[in-house]
């Protein structure tokens, strides 16, 4: 919400707005646009007649006194989505969806634009590196790049986020269950699906994961008119902690420097040229699955293989995606938004696959509400077995703010399935018990929606004093 006003804002709207709280860094950045609420809470004596629109975020609740107002006054009220719609209703719409790399998918793509001076206006989950905002609105772009969340719309709109973006171009990721709060049963998540997928543009198209078997599922029984374009894992190998990706077609003249564009490869690298491929900064299944369907997407719009790849050399991911926090010889620590089963057990894969000769200690944070939900657990069976110790930390005052059932650190062990699954309610007790491991020959991989209850991550090498 923050960003969408910002981007208003740069647009030329006069924007007002309230918040209950505001956090860094849209605190500094809203007061240097000059349009910082002059005080936290609701004030719906400021709303008037004289507005054009009222957009309402999501976790405002129904009862809001300035949304009790906007309805008293007859004012047009928007969802989040909505909005973005209505502002890139004339452009081509690209919106990104499924359960996980959302985000990541997304990232790419603007990374691809942006490397080639392609303009368009945007909307992804995450700060990324080039980008001043996570929102873009312009008079002048004609492609509009969206993130397709399936999260409600509004407290007073409970339809999924992407139901209302109407696609030109859409990507299924892939389906696992989440959100039990919202969708109670799979099927009923799934059809969520169906439904985004059949709201694609007459003559649209929709680029696939065929490796996920339940979006293969929806993809091939929808009957709507558009072009459907699987994707998979592309051809790669891995090197000395570096993956490299094998284009089908190798671009003419042989491959490049990796260096020519700014990618880092290190000392022990193979030569380029010939059949070498492209040397990437990310690694994991999960993003060269992500890669390769950004890059059909890509060439929905005019960019030709040979362009993304360029570009997408110089990707190192969104921020809070398999992020890399610290890294030495013989130490690499990663965060990760991980929190679903599916993505628990895809990036603890990934970082243990890419050193297959170090020892992989795993931590998660429980914080969703689909994740403290004893009926959820379950899920999490096996989703941390390639980690050589894992790790589960969750805080019993989280589920008690959540409203939910107390769960116990052996329901924790039984749902995971692992005997000697580590489990924590105490942050400053796991800290102190990593503290104690020897990260000789050792990666870290911590994976969260949350922050372990204020634990500073981004300082994890002073903490655990990696030098």
């Amino acid at each position: 919400m923050h960003n969408l006003a910002l981007a208003m804002h740069k647009k030329g709207y006069h924007v007002t707005g309230s918040d209950d709280e505001v956090f860094e860094p849209s605190k500094t950045r809203l007061k240097n646009a000059g349009i910082l609420p002059e005080a936290e809470g609701w004030f719906p004596e400021k709303l008037n007649r004289n507005m054009d629109a009222i957009i309402l975020g999501m976790h405002a609740r129904a009862d809001n006194p300035e949304l009790l107002k906007a309805k008293e006054l007859g004012l047009k009220i928007f969802s989040y989505p909505e909005y973005i719609y209505e502002e890139t209703k004339n452009k081509t719409r690209i919106v990104v969806g499924g359960s996980h790399g959302k985000t990541t998918i997304t990232a790419m793509i603007l990374h691809v634009l942006n490397f080639h001076k392609i303009n368009c206006d945007y909307m992804v989950g995450a700060q990324l590196a080039g980008f001043d905002t996570m929102v873009k609105l312009s008079k002048d772009a004609r492609i509009a790049v969206i993130e397709g969340d399936e999260y409600l719309s509004s407290p007073i709109d409970r339809r999924p986020k992407f139901h209302l973006y109407k696609p030109d171009i859409a990507i299924l990721s892939g389906i696992a269950w989440d959100h039990i709060n919202v969708f109670p049963t799979f099927d009923n998540y799934v059809e969520q699906f169906r439904i985004f997928v059949n709201l694609i543009s007459e003559n649209g198209v929709l680029v696939y994961c065929e490796d996920d078997a339940e979006v293969k599922r929806v993809a091939e029984e929808t009957t709507n008119n558009i072009k459907k374009i699987p994707y998979s894992v592309p051809e790669h190998r891995i090197e000395n902690g570096i993956t490299y990706i094998q284009p089908p077609h190798p671009p003419k003249g042989g491959f490049p420097n990796p260096q020519s564009v700014g990618v880092h490869v290190g000392e022990q690298s193979p030569p380029f040229g010939g059949q070498g491929g492209f040397a990437l900064a990310v690694f994991g299944n999960h993003n060269l699955m992500n890669l390769n369907g950004a890059r059909l997407v890509c060439n929905q719009i005019g960019i030709t293989d040979d362009m993304f790849y360029a570009a997408i050399q110089t990707f190192k991911g969104a921020s809070n995606r398999l992020e890399l926090l610290f890294k030495n010889e013989h130490t690499t620590v990663f965060r990760d938004f991980a929190h679903s089963p599916s993505k628990l057990k895809a990036t603890t894969a990934a970082v243990k696959e890419q050193y297959p000769n170090r020892r992989l200690i795993a931590c998660m944070e429980l914080h969703t509400f689909s994740s403290l939900n004893e009926n959820f657990l379950a899920e999490y069976k096996g989703a941390m077995d390639k980690a050589d110790i894992a790790i589960v930390y969750y805080n019993p005052h989280t589920i008690e703010h959540k409203k939910l059932k107390p769960i116990t650190t052996e329901q924790v062990k039984d749902a995971f399935a692992r005997n000697d699954l580590q489990v924590f309610t105490n942050s400053q007790e796991l800290m102190n018990t990593l503290k104690t491991l020897n990260f000789h020959n050792t990666n870290l991989l911590l994976m969260s929606s949350g922050n372990y209850d204020g634990v500073d991550v981004k300082n994890i090498a002073a903490i655990f004093d990696l030098k």
